[in-house]
């Protein structure tokens, strides 16, 4: 279709200058032309190329995201503000929101280093995280789709392949074949599964794999033959291709990259987790390579792929509250044996009601007044400490089949301390006693766990102090002894 000229008005919009002309729309700076309807924010206008000779796929995907778009709310989503008649004139108009896409970070002559990489694939697995939520898949994650802001957070774009749960998937109707970027599909969608949130954490592993390497992991196939390796390849390790990278990182993108979904991360959330707190990373025979499997392996993975049966995808709300990160609060001060038993009976049974939850257990330490050498050195050793409690506290623990990371804080204000972990690594429920660090609860006061369940960002369990039969039997004999 032509270019529309700046100056042209539609449906009270002006537009300006086209700033994209894709294979698949054209997207053009707009306004409104009574500037008394202002939203507040920059706009952009999006039409589908919708001529002779595009396929039926453009036509469909628009629909896709007429539908889907003005569902999704949040901050790692472009605002909505209006659409076009399919008929007439279809057009999306939306938020323009500045920053660069993460094309920008692999069109520079030099790789980032690992911290950078982890960084910009945490703010892509918190937006994924956020559309799964909302029960929508984004299905199309790839560069062009991620747009990296000023503050760090990600922003993604077009939703014309996505899948959202509460809406008919109109994609898997009207096509019979493969749906996405051949680069970054995962390999259930190979093979026609939509919905699967673990489809985008794969997607995310081949943008980490790129950015850490330079290169694709499966190429750029274009036939299907070529995407259906997928099913059973595994990519050379990124340690092959690039030395100097710590396992940790080799360890998650090649977790991401998995052929089955079911090995990959359960959660995009726990994903998130990973790259932000690397030095908890199990490093398993995964991020240790650096060759890739030889024949047998792969003859193995062909023969198990070839007979294996995919299933519809459960709802992401679903999957996601399968995999919950579940944090519990443990004191280090003034606490009793029954706050700790009871406390770790309550993480025992939530643990065992969600096989994929991930365990952050986190204590809370004033910081010292002082900043001497010798008063560091002894933060260091205080710190180790506690680490080494907390470790022995979660001993007993059920942690076979999850993972668990163990976290010593430092703050002055203990409740504030608790949010803002739980904020900043979504953790979905938290455990904490009904009366910690020492503080009684009583009437009128803003106790510490009174001040978490309120601000806390998820579900809150306020555990009362219990021992069990025998040990209360044996305090009992202690007492009148």
């Amino acid at each position: 279709m032509k270019l529309l000229a700046p100056g042209t008005e539609v449906d009270g919009f002006v537009v300006r200058e086209c700033i994209h002309a894709g294979g698949m729309a054209h997207i053009y700076a707009v306004e409104y032309a009574n500037s008394a309807r202002d939203p507040g924010f920059p706009m952009v206008m999006k039409i589908p190329r919708m001529t002779a000779g595009d396929g039926a796929e453009n036509i469909v995907s628009f629909e896709v995201e007429l539908q889907i778009h003005p569902a999704l709310t949040g901050a790692h989503v472009p605002r909505f503000v209006a659409a076009g008649d399919l008929v007439r004139l279809p057009y999306l108009v939306m938020e323009y929101v500045p920053g660069h896409t993460l094309q920008h970070w692999l069109d520079q002559p030099q790789r980032p280093d690992a911290g950078t990489v982890a960084r910009l694939g945490a703010a892509m697995a918190l937006a994924a995280h956020s559309l799964h939520q909302q029960n929508a898949c984004h299905l199309d994650l790839k560069p062009g789709n991620v747009l990296i802001k000023d503050d760090g957070n990600a922003v993604l774009l077009d939703f014309g392949l996505s899948c959202h749960a509460h809406y008919p998937d109109l994609l898997a109707e009207e096509m019979r074949q493969a749906v996405g970027s051949p680069a970054w599909i995962a390999p259930e969608q190979v093979v026609g599964v939509r919905g699967d949130l673990r489809s985008d954490i794969f997607a995310i592993g081949v943008m980490l794999y790129e950015l850490a390497t330079g290169e694709l992991p499966f190429g750029a196939p274009t036939t299907p033959g070529g995407l259906r390796q997928r099913l059973w390849m595994t990519p050379a390790p990124p340690r092959q291709r690039r030395p100097d990278l710590p396992d940790w990182l080799q360890e998650i993108i090649l977790r991401c990259l998995e052929p089955e979904a079911a090995q990959r991360y359960p959660s995009a959330a726990q994903l998130a987790f990973d790259l932000t707190h690397p030095e908890h990373v199990v490093v398993t025979e995964r991020g240790q390579r650096t060759r890739g499997p030889g024949v047998r392996a792969h003859l193995r993975r062909w023969l198990k792929a070839a007979g294996m049966h995919y299933q519809p995808s459960p709802l992401p709300t679903r999957q996601i509250a399968q995999a919950p990160i579940l944090m519990v609060a443990v004191p280090h001060e003034d606490v009793s044996d029954a706050t700790l038993y009871s406390l770790r009976e309550a993480t025992a049974r939530s643990l065992g009601i969600r096989p994929g939850a991930r365990l952050a257990c986190v204590t809370v330490l004033s910081p010292s007044a002082s900043s001497t050498s010798d008063t560091r050195r002894s933060e260091t050793t205080l710190h180790r400490q506690h680490l080494a409690r907390l470790k022995q506290w979660a001993q007993p623990l059920p942690l076979a089949s999850h993972s668990a990371s163990y976290h010593v804080l430092e703050s002055s204000d203990v409740a504030h301390a608790l949010v803002r972990y739980a904020e900043g690594n979504r953790v979905d429920l938290l455990i904490l006693g009904a009366a910690t660090h020492g503080l009684q609860l009583q009437r009128f006061i803003d106790t510490i766990p009174i001040r978490v369940a309120r601000d806390a960002p998820c579900t809150v369990i306020l555990v009362k102090q219990q021992l069990p039969f025998d040990q209360l039997h044996n305090a009992t004999e202690v007492q009148s002894g």
